[in-house]
């Protein structure tokens, strides 16, 4: 059989995905085509033809996909700044979004020196990685309760640590469990999160339903119930002059900036959208008490 050009080959995988119900075909089929070429999706205009062999086996692929297996899943990684994020099942997936908190939070302690930065539900170990490979400085734990995901969490730290990354403290347990972190109260410059925030009835796709972990994904009726644990919580790490964000559902562009703001030692509450205009995270800055007794700690 003679070679085939890899545009065509490309363009009948996107037909096949799109079929199949794949949200973004032909990005899916690019990716995929590049993973197996081992080369950048924007290099793929330079490589004209490809073997039969290789078409056999990239249709192959294509079929994994077409089954809404994760792309993630079958290239077996996922990139969040600078760090490359391993994923399988039994993890939750790390979204481009997440990228908006990243850059936000480097932003905030740009001109701190040596922070101390905890990631609570870290799953994966995403956000501790990326801030930890981009300020190599800064001190970073990372709390996650799951067992599943806290062993990627391992094997991704262990991992950092072969490419020469700066170690990170990762922590197994409950955030709501005081012994985890105790600790650090008081102490820590920046603290993010992407929890558990999508409401129980929400539909969501087969990627979601079927490969990420529901404990991960789901936060309640509402996709509140972790977050109203991990606010109170997060204040209390937080030094004076210290920054908290949270990643949220873009459901609760109310809901979430209401409960930071009922914490009276959180301050200047702003929620943020990603490029879609949607409401995606929310930030706030610790202060020190005031007189005002009215509203809780």
């Amino acid at each position: 059989m003679k070679r085939q050009p890899l545009r065509v080959v490309i363009r009948q995988a996107a037909q096949e995905l799109e079929a199949a119900g794949v949200p973004t075909p032909q990005v899916d089929a690019e990716e995929l085509a590049a993973w197996i070429l081992g080369v950048g999706r924007t290099r793929l205009g330079l490589q004209p033809l490809v073997e039969p062999e290789w078409v056999e086996h990239y249709r192959t692929v294509i079929a994994r996909r077409a089954q809404r297996i994760p792309l993630q899943h079958i290239i077996g990684e996922v990139q969040l700044g600078l760090a490359t994020i391993q994923v399988g099942p039994g993890v939750f997936i790390p979204r481009p979004e997440t990228e908006l908190l990243v850059d936000w939070a480097l932003r905030a302690v740009k001109d701190v020196s040596a922070p101390l930065v905890v990631d609570l539900c870290s799953g994966s170990g995403a956000i501790a990685l990326a801030v930890s490979a981009a300020r190599p400085d800064a001190r970073v734990v990372a709390v996650e309760r799951d067992p599943n995901a806290l062993a990627w969490a391992r094997r991704n730290l262990e991992r950092h640590l072969e490419r020469g990354g700066t170690p990170i403290d990762l922590r197994g347990g409950d955030i709501a469990d005081e012994r985890v972190t105790y600790d650090l109260a008081g102490q820590a410059d920046l603290v993010l999160s992407n929890p558990p925030y999508v409401p129980n009835a929400t539909p969501v796709e087969p990627e979601v339903s079927q490969h990420d972990p529901a404990v991960a994904v789901f936060g309640g009726a509402d996709g509140l119930d972790v977050i109203r644990v991990l606010v109170p919580i997060a204040a209390g790490l937080l030094r004076t002059g210290g920054l908290l964000g949270i990643e949220h559902d873009d459901t609760q562009r109310a809901s979430v900036p209401s409960i930071l703001q009922q914490r009276r030692v959180l301050a200047d509450v702003q929620d943020h959208t990603d490029l879609a205009g949607r409401p995606r995270f929310v930030t706030a800055q610790r202060v020190s008490l005031g007189i005002d007794h009215s509203r809780p700690f």
